[in-house]
């Protein structure tokens, strides 16, 4: 993943994986802002999403030297609510105890019907 830095009044925001239409995070004033990641193995039921997810997250996390300890938001969104205990099998195995965010979980239609889950988060960076 490579990173951009723009500079517009001595402000900086870093750009990860920085494409044509978005970026999968972007850091500013020690803020982390991740869009919403997807599985890439749609194969999975809905815990093996949500484990693929949540190994995206770390990913990004780590380039901006952060991780799931200092997630202060999460927001889940599940294609249908009654996999919500699915995917929280896979989120209380993966959230340390003592470092639980602020949560919501909705059910929403995402933009792929292969996708079971989408999860944002913003998590304080360093």
């Amino acid at each position: 993943m490579r990173a951009s830095i723009n500079r517009r009044k001595s402000e900086m925001v870093q750009r990860f994986d920085a494409g044509p239409r978005m970026s999968e995070m972007t850091v500013h004033a020690g803020v982390c802002y991740l869009a919403g990641q997807i599985a890439d193995d749609t194969s999975q039921d809905i815990t093996g999403q949500t484990r693929q997810v949540l190994g995206e997250i770390d990913k990004l996390l780590a380039l901006a030297a952060s991780d799931k300890t200092k997630i202060l938001r999460a927001e889940i969104f599940l294609a249908d609510i009654a996999d919500f205990d699915g995917m929280n099998k896979a989120w209380d195995a993966w959230v340390p105890h003592g470092f639980t965010p602020a949560r919501a979980t909705v059910e929403a239609t995402l933009a792929r019907p292969e996708w079971k889950v989408e999860i944002v988060v913003t998590a304080a960076a360093g």
